[in-house]
């Protein structure tokens, strides 16, 4: 286990136990600049096989700046898991958001297709992150509250245009077809970290997507 280090200077660190950190333009740049030099460390190398100092090396800090921003790697790789899956929710949900109450699936599923994060180094994170949540309950737990704000951010918008839009009787409701959504999305990234194909993954997606939510009268053009 890691000893906790003292902020560098010129960082805002804990002002006493249990005291919440002074939020700074500077310890916010500093915290970005981590995120993203972690990122680049473990989709190189993977989760378990990065210690705090190759993060700081990469980043151009010290350990004093990593212990100001995250008390162990486990909490760094989580702040980067939530960046992406906020960014993931909002891909989606803006897709879905942009037809109004009348909802036209096909296009929608076209948007969300078009700009869904598809990037072979963000699932190779990812896949780590999910193989230490495995051992991990806590860690589980969180992450299954992220996904569970993805799923409801679909379902949200599924649930809007109800009425509108029919949705095929064997997903049941709202909350099925974004259940469906979320796996098929698991399923093709599943199959591009092998291949490393991204535009076939678009295309697959688009035509799960598109069989899931439609009742096959459509077909994907």
């Amino acid at each position: 286990m890691e000893s906790r280090k003292p902020a560098e200077s010129g960082e805002s660190g804990e002002s006493g136990r249990g005291a919440p950190r002074r939020v700074t333009r500077r310890r916010v740049r500093t915290r970005a600049l981590l995120l993203d030099a972690a990122f680049s460390v473990f989709a190189a190398k993977g989760f378990g096989r990065v210690s705090i100092e190759e993060v700081c090396e990469a980043a151009g800090f010290s350990r004093g700046a990593f212990y100001s921003n995250f008390a162990t790697l486990d909490e760094l790789f989580f702040a980067l898991y939530q960046e992406r899956a906020d960014l993931i929710a909002a891909q989606v949900a803006d897709a879905f958001a942009e037809d109004g109450p009348d909802l036209d699936v096909p296009a929608s599923v076209d948007r969300v297709t078009e700009v869904l994060l598809l990037d072979v180094d963000w699932l190779l994170v990812k896949t780590d992150f999910l193989v230490h949540a495995a051992r991990d309950p806590a860690v589980a737990r969180a992450l299954l509250d992220h996904r569970s704000r993805l799923r409801q951010a679909i379902a949200d918008r599924l649930f809007r245009a109800r009425g509108h839009t029919g949705l095929p009787a064997v997903l049941g409701d709202a909350d099925g077809a974004a259940h469906a959504v979320v796996a098929a999305y698991d399923g093709v990234t599943v199959q591009l970290l092998l291949d490393r194909d991204v535009e076939a993954a678009r295309v697959w997606l688009k035509q799960l997507l598109t069989a899931l939510l439609t009742d096959g009268s459509r077909p994907p053009v």
